[in-house]
């Protein structure tokens, strides 16, 4: 009955899954050669490339983990304003002085349930309350900045245990842990929506919710579920980045929520649900992680930097819609 549910994929959509991931790896070829054009000197010192490939990795990897949970919700119907928001208060929720007390197990520890909770919340307000995902979440961004700032007073929490700190610039064969953190919840992830019972309720949930229930999947839990994840994955980036700066405070990760969207978007991930991939979101990470170490390098603004962004979230989206429309009507001949 679930696989009445869920929308075959027929030898064109799974090309086209390839097509779009080889484009991003041709993106990414550019980016590189942009870089090459422009500062020649720095690319020709091995060193330095193989040292700004780790740079770029370990700068991808906190949003990379948000992503994952991210491409989960928006798979399965949804979306999540809430979740730079849930990285604020899971992070400073962790380094008070009283859950650092406990080490940095009991740091850990509350990021990661902080994070399920409140991504319990949202999955109950949206699953049975019945609101839209949008203003849920929308919600939730405001209330868990402003418990944030609450907790920590509007100040900047210090991170004294030198575990969690050490986290940021531990290196295994070579490669920041930082990069097999994002490594292990992407394989993770990826297996979870290609291999498990749960990825196909995913589909079947974001592409038919009515069909889903129909074939005996509870729509309602799984939802909440799906908001659980990304809130678990939110925990995770929280001890990334207090483990970066070695500090958490209400206002970092700010935007994380946009370019969470954005990169599953870029990796082909369907607004409006029911189709997208892990592997095309981590592209869509690496993508924007190699346009903003590009224009550091060449010290361009930020602004100017947030408008090719924004000009590539659109195009994405219109390509996104013209394929679909595309499909739709080949699909009705």
């Amino acid at each position: 009955m679930i696989a009445e549910a869920v929308r075959a994929k027929s030898p064109r959509q799974i090309d086209d899954g390839v097509i779009r991931n080889l484009g991003l790896v041709g993106v990414l070829i550019i980016l590189v050669i942009i870089g090459i054009v422009t500062r020649p000197e720095l690319y020709s010192d091995p060193t330095w490339v193989r040292n700004n490939v780790l740079t770029i990795l370990q700068q991808a990897s906190a949003i990379g983990v948000v992503t994952v949970g991210m491409t989960f919700v928006i798979i399965g119907g949804g979306i999540d304003l809430s979740v730079g928001a849930i990285i604020a208060l899971s992070g400073v929720w962790a380094t008070t002085l009283a859950t650092q007390s406990y080490g940095a197990a009991g740091m850990i520890f509350t990021a990661l349930v902080v994070g399920l909770a409140v991504g319990v919340v949202n999955g109950v307000l949206i699953s049975y309350g019945k609101l839209v995902p949008f203003i849920a979440t929308l919600a939730m961004l405001v209330s868990a900045r402003g418990l944030a700032a609450q907790i920590s007073g509007k100040q900047t929490q210090v991170s004294a245990n030198a575990t969690i700190n050490d986290i940021a610039s531990t290196k295994l064969i070579g490669i920041p842990l930082l990069v097999w953190i994002l490594a292990a919840v992407v394989a993770a992830g990826w297996v979870l929506l290609n291999r498990t019972t749960f990825g196909r309720r995913t589909v079947a949930v974001g592409g038919n919710p009515e069909a889903a229930r129909l074939a005996g999947i509870n729509v309602k839990r799984h939802t909440l579920m799906l908001y659980a994840l990304s809130g678990i994955c939110c925990g995770i980036a929280a001890i990334m980045l207090t483990s970066q700066a070695t500090s958490a405070q209400a206002a970092m990760a700010n935007l994380y929520e946009l370019d969470a969207i954005a990169a599953a978007i870029i990796g082909g991930t369907l607004l409006s649900g029911g189709r997208g991939t892990i592997v095309g979101a981590l592209f869509g990470v690496l993508v924007f992680s190699t346009i903003t170490n590009l224009f550091a390098i060449n010290n361009l603004s930020t602004e100017v930097q947030n408008m090719v962004k924004g000009g590539i979230i659109v195009a994405a989206v219109l390509i996104q819609q013209f394929r679909y429309r595309s499909l739709t009507q080949l699909l009705k001949r």
